[in-house]
């Protein structure tokens, strides 16, 4: 039996590479304290203001040529109020990786499988909303002939107007699925903000707390666009805000769900991003010469809301929305 020879007197023993690897250090609890959510809303707000004058100056709102533009700068404005929030009030430099752009502890595969889950429920929640709203009155859809979807194909002259359905509704996913790829970054613009920075900030309230006021400050951002017709044409301001919040609220519910799951911001960006495609899917569907009240139906309207509802409620009783995000590595 042999033995290992003993290093000589004051000569350096060499350390093994995993020892001598730097520790992973950990990004630690939030700062206590409201300060920062509240510079946050406050400089989210301003600055959607800011980027919405435009449409006020012209005089022509949401038929200016520059909507397109002003619509996605205010898009970035909740991202903007967080870097800045984090950065110079919580005085942090791990910037991105506290708004769950990065997460060194949690596998990217696992991420991956998230982002896959939240694409596909909230593109689920978004059109089953059309028969439901159709069951419960809200929605004058033709689900069966998809007489509206037919009239929308003659009109662009695609040459699927006479196809079968199936084919039509093929197409219809297939365009969804495009269009939520391509609106997933502009989302990412608002879930920095929304779901990276407020949503975790607010936990120390309880998960139903924070899913409710992140929801009602989400959906009363949208004020300046709101006021001026979107999402729910025709409706009185409050009426719309109030609409508006309820949606981003049950909606907010599911983007906040996957991103304490996932513990990054990736999902609900994506969520984020299919919701924002498949809304306007209501159009498509409904009963040609009758109009839609989205305070009603689709998606943005109360009989819309029962779907994404009733998960939430499955996921409460389930306990998947009590799991706090674990500090960021």
């Amino acid at each position: 039996m042999t033995t290992a020879a003993q290093p000589a007197p004051g000569t350096a023993t060499a350390v093994p590479r995993r020892a001598a690897a730097r520790p992973r250090t950990t990004l630690g609890p939030p700062p206590a304290g409201w300060l920062g959510p509240a510079v946050f809303v406050a400089l989210s707000f301003v600055l959607a203001w800011i980027a919405t004058l435009p449409l006020y100056t012209s005089g022509d709102g949401l038929d200016s040529a520059a909507f397109g533009s002003v619509a996605l700068l205010m898009m970035a404005t909740p991202a903007v109020a967080a870097v800045l929030t984090v950065r110079f009030v919580d005085r942090e430099r791990r910037v991105w990786a506290r708004l769950g752009v990065t997460s060194a502890g949690r596998r990217w595969t696992a991420v991956l499988g998230w982002v896959g889950i939240a694409f596909v429920v909230c593109l689920a929640v978004v059109v089953l909303a059309l028969p439901v709203g159709a069951l419960l009155g809200a929605h004058p859809a033709d689900v069966v002939g998809l007489a509206g979807l037919r009239d929308l194909a003659a009109e662009r002259s695609t040459g699927l107007a006479d196809a079968p359905t199936w084919l039509l509704v093929a197409g219809q996913l297939a365009t969804l699925v495009v269009a939520a790829a391509t609106s997933t970054v502009p989302a990412l613009g608002e879930e920095l903000g929304w779901r990276g920075y407020l949503f975790p900030r607010l936990l120390r309230l309880g998960t139903v707390p924070a899913i409710a006021v992140s929801g009602a400050v989400w959906g009363v951002w949208h004020t300046p666009l709101l006021l001026l017709g979107y999402n729910y044409p025709g409706a009185p301001p409050l009426v719309a805000v109030a609409a508006m919040c309820g949606m981003c609220t049950v909606t907010g519910a599911l983007l906040g769900w996957v991103r304490l799951r996932s513990e990054s911001v990736w999902p609900a960006a994506v969520g984020h991003g299919a919701i924002n495609a498949a809304a306007g899917v209501a159009v498509v569907f409904v009963t040609p010469g009758v109009g839609v009240d989205t305070t009603r139906a689709s998606i943005l309207g109360w009989s819309g809301w029962v779907v994404p509802l009733a998960l939430v409620v499955v996921l409460l009783v389930a306990g998947q929305l009590r799991r706090r995000p674990r500090h960021a590595r």
